[in-house]
């Protein structure tokens, strides 16, 4: 039964087991080389079967391996004899089904262009038969050089992208695969299909390097081919919808004009006007045409350029509208938890409206969270339609077809949370996340809780964004039915500032600091601010701190103490000593209410001049209790100011979206000798375009009242605007009500108001290109908003000049004043400034940085702080944001 010919070969029952290329071919048996074994040290007994010895590994075409020779010894799963110690592997039926298994095992590793296995027979020394075994191996080349030749058009780094996303793998060090070569040159074509060129040619060649056998370099070879770009874009077969309103539906298959090289348009992908063919689908289908259909375009070509590099083609894209549909019946199904009563005011569709999938889509998301609440995570949702034609006979014309809407709802199961975990707090303690999180474990897992709760998470900021998909596993628990285990990965960003040294910004000039300010002190959530800084105009002396859950409930208590000094250039000197105590307390949801206390000690110095020349005191009565003048420059100010604050902005440094609502009145009276009431509303809002964009803005008012035995706003609490935290093109404190006969004084008004526009673009990792617009204007008693302003100009350069003496600016001579200025028009009443920043998080000072550049075009009547006409184009650093 075992007898065998001397040269037995099993390859061709493995290649029909296993199915393997015929590249897996068997030498004739006079290829085969001289064989020569070693005697056993021991041999087995006389009489025995036959036995396996020896069993070797044969490389081809030289005995050298690539890769380690005990990697294919692990695949090797026949036992081997080991006469030393007496075991002898028999041979028989058994051993060799175990090599058509190694067989196999091996050529799965796909390390092989061919491999076989050999058995020759011969006697040992005693008579006992024998099978010499050889596993005979030819490697696959190993790819060492990658290469892209013909184009400056190939990405590398993004094909590598897209090959990891497709799972392919064509590694330096790695067996050379065809298919694999085969697959990424298609991949190449379609990325030169994406950028216009649909005639590139790739070709793949694989050359044998020098420096060792099997040893290859894979060359992708391109031809990039003319570009093709679109000249012009028809559609056929469209009667009720225009070429117009089509081609709006298109995003990126447009027709080539001055502004294609914007966002690369007016070139032809075909990947891209797939894409487009969707939405002009959806366009349709929103307006009832549910069987429309858009056909595979003719590219005919009109003319290639001069150099052979550009492709001029037309586009014509065959439509097939069909009828358009009324709904018919509107009905619900499969729906057991929620009631159909409950489902129906979800979905903006009924029977004898133009079906739309739109109210289709934003019923199945209402639903969703309907469900999601309840803990029914995995419901899903979907219309079923079903087209009646309309009645053939006298009166079809009349009557429109319709479609029967049933909506198929699959509510599955409801889950309970098993347990939620945080992962990566190193620093920040569980209990500061856990009291922001509105799951509970053990209840109905709530999927809007977790929405709600990660936001509220995002707000703190102390840790990078979480989303929805990312940073947030929700897993079935093992074992467990029903039942979902959270886990929350946070990363955590450093909330700890420690800052030393000197800047300069337009608010503070030249400075030097030394602060710690924290949001999250030893990771408890509290904040904690000490700050030490002097500069050419700014002291600021702090210490604060506040608690947002004060004895473990959510009351927000927070105490501040300071010292300020603040020199607006050419005008005053502020100085205020004084602290707040505050008290917060949630309303619902992102709303809450504050209570604050301030008692502050005011004093203004350093007066300009001009401020208390004897004709202009002589023209505003109440300008020197403005000023403070003959109170010792002093005023004290005693006041509690109730707030009103609802915040759903996405993230405090970079916000994408979000509302924030502020309203707030101060009351100063009682504990001081200043009263007055000041009103103040804010409402921001950011609304995200796509993952790279968003629009923010903001609407501020402000209104300042006095009372009682104060008759007149102190200058400190007059109201002005500009600097980078109002209308960044103008310096601060420069827009407002002027004296109106010395110009160069601004007195501040009673009520303001300033609008903000900005649209933020991400451009990488924590840096944003802001394209803004801020407009605003200040008006004090008796002035509108609407009001026009008079445009003056210089009539004598040569005036006779005072000096500050103490900065040893020059100014005009209030006396030579009125011979100095005329009116030559009005301008408008708002004061605008548009332009761009750069902005840019430090993650170690923990602040966004900012570079403004601004155009000014409404800035006539505004002097800069040292007393010029605003210049037309203005460059400022900044720090923070402006709202």
């Amino acid at each position: 039964m075992y007898e065998l010919i001397s040269r037995i070969l099993i390859v061709s029952a493995l290649l029909a087991a296993s199915a393997v290329p015929a590249s897996a071919q068997v030498p004739a048996p006079e290829q085969a080389p001289a064989v020569q074994r070693a005697a056993p040290s021991r041999l087995p007994a006389a009489g025995s079967g036959p036995v396996v010895w020896p069993t070797e590994i044969r490389f081809h075409p030289i005995n050298e391996s690539i890769i380690e020779p005990q990697t294919y010894l692990y695949y090797i799963q026949t036992p081997l004899s080991r006469p030393s110690e007496g075991v002898w592997t028999p041979y028989n039926e058994s051993t060799e089904q175990l090599l058509l298994d190694d067989f196999k095992r091996l050529w799965a590793t796909s390390f092989l262009d061919n491999l076989w296995i050999e058995t020759i027979d011969y006697t040992l020394e005693n008579g006992v038969p024998a099978k010499h075994v050889i596993y005979h191996m030819e490697e696959r080349p190993r790819v060492k050089i990658v290469d892209y030749t013909g184009s400056t058009k190939v990405e590398r780094t993004k094909i590598d992208e897209k090959m990891k996303e497709l799972g392919i793998s064509l590694r330096l060090d790695s067996f050379l695969d065809e298919a694999v070569v085969r697959r990424v040159q298609g991949l190449v074509k379609s990325f030169m299909a994406q950028k216009g060129y649909e005639f590139a040619e790739v070709t793949s060649i694989v050359e044998p390097l020098p420096t060792g056998p099997k040893l290859v370099k894979v060359v992708f070879d391109v031809k990039e081919g003319p570009k093709v770009k679109i000249r012009t874009i028809n559609f056929n077969g469209n009667v009720e919808v225009s070429d117009r309103a089509l081609g709006r539906q298109m995003k990126s298959t447009k027709a080539h004009n001055w502004l294609s090289w914007i966002g690369g348009k007016g070139t032809y992908q075909e990947a891209k006007f797939e894409e487009d063919a969707e939405k002009v689908i959806e366009y349709y289908r929103n307006k009832g045409y549910i069987t429309a259909r858009v056909g595979t375009p003719e590219i005919k070509t009109i003319e290639d350029s001069a150099d052979k590099e550009t492709r001029w083609v037309e586009l014509n894209v065959p439509i097939d509208e069909g009828p358009r549909y009324k709904v018919g019946e509107f009905k619900f199904d499969g729906n057991k938890i929620v009631k159909t009563e409950f489902l129906e005011p979800l979905f903006k569709l009924k029977t004898g409206d133009w079906y739309s999938d739109k109210p289709i889509r934003n019923g199945l998301v209402k639903s969703r969270e309907v469900y999601g609440a309840g803990g029914y995570f995995e419901f899903t949702g979907f219309p079923d339609l079903e087209p009646v034609e309309a009645a053939a006979g006298p009166m079809a014309g009349s009557v429109e077809p319709t479609v029967n809407v049933t909506l198929r709802m699959q509510e599955g199961e409801q889950y309970f949370v098993n347990r939620l975990t945080f992962v990566g707090n190193s620093t920040t303690r569980d209990n500061v996340i856990r009291r922001e999180v509105r799951l509970l474990e053990g209840a109905p897992f709530n999927t809007e809780s977790l929405k709600y709760s990660i936001k509220r998470l995002n707000q703190l900021g102390y840790f990078k964004p979480l989303e929805e998909g990312q940073g947030v596993d929700v897993a079935k628990t093992p074992g467990e039915k029903n039942q979902v285990d959270v886990t929350l990965k946070l990363e955590e960003q450093n909330r700890n500032q420690l800052t030393f040294g000197a800047g300069v910004s337009q608010f503070e000039g030249f400075f030097g600091q030394l602060s710690f300010q924290t949001s999250n002190f030893l990771g408890r959530g509290e904040a904690l601010t000490v700050s030490l800084q002097m500069g050419s105009r700014s002291e600021n002396y702090q210490v604060a701190f506040s608690e947002p859950f004060l004895f473990d409930r959510n009351i927000t208590g927070g105490v501040d103490i300071y010292k300020r000094t603040l020199r607006y250039i050419d005008q005053f000197t502020q100085e205020a000593t004084g602290g707040n105590v505050t008290m917060g307390f949630p309303l619902a949801g992102f709303s809450r209410m504050f209570m604050v206390y301030s008692f502050e000690a005011v004093k203004v110095g350093d007066l300009n001049p001009l401020f208390y020349s004897d004709e202009l005191v002589r023209r505003n009565p109440y300008l020197a209790d403005s000023l403070l003048i003959g109170q010792g420059g002093r005023r004290t100010i005693s006041k509690v100011t109730p707030s009103f604050v609802h915040n759903t902005v996405d993230n405090p440094i970079f916000p994408n979206s979000g509302t924030r609502l502020t309203g707030s009145i101060d009351l100063a009276g009682a504990g001081g000798n200043t009263n007055f009431l000041k009103p103040r509303f804010e409402y921001a809002r950011f609304q995200p375009l796509n993952r790279r964009t968003s629009l923010g803005f903001r609407t501020q008012f402000e209104w300042i009242k006095p009372y009682g035995s104060t008759t007149t706003i102190p200058i400190t609490e007059s109201l002005y605007l500009g600097g980078e935290y109002t209308i960044r093109g103008y310096d601060i404190r420069s827009i407002g009500p002027r004296d109106p006969q010395n110009p160069y004084l601004v007195l501040g008004g009673n009520k303001s108001m300033l609008f903000n526009a900005e649209y933020l673009i991400n451009i990488a990792g924590p840096v944003r290109l802001v394209l803004f617009y801020d407009t605003g204007q200040v008006r004090t008693i008796g002035q509108s908003f609407a009001m026009k302003e008079d445009i003056t100009e210089t009539v004598d350069p040569n005036i006779p000049v005072i000096v500050d003496p103490f900065t040893t600016t020059q100014f005009v001579n209030p006396n030579a004043l009125p011979t100095y200025q005329r009116a030559i028009g009005q301008t408008s009443a708002f004061k605008t400034s548009t332009g761009a920043e750069i902005r840019f998080f430090m993650p170690v000072l923990n602040v966004p940085f900012r570079l403004i550049f601004a155009y000014n075009p409404q800035r006539y009547g505004i002097l800069d702080n040292s007393l010029r006409p605003a210049k037309k184009f203005t460059f400022k650093f900044a720090v923070g944001s402006t709202f």
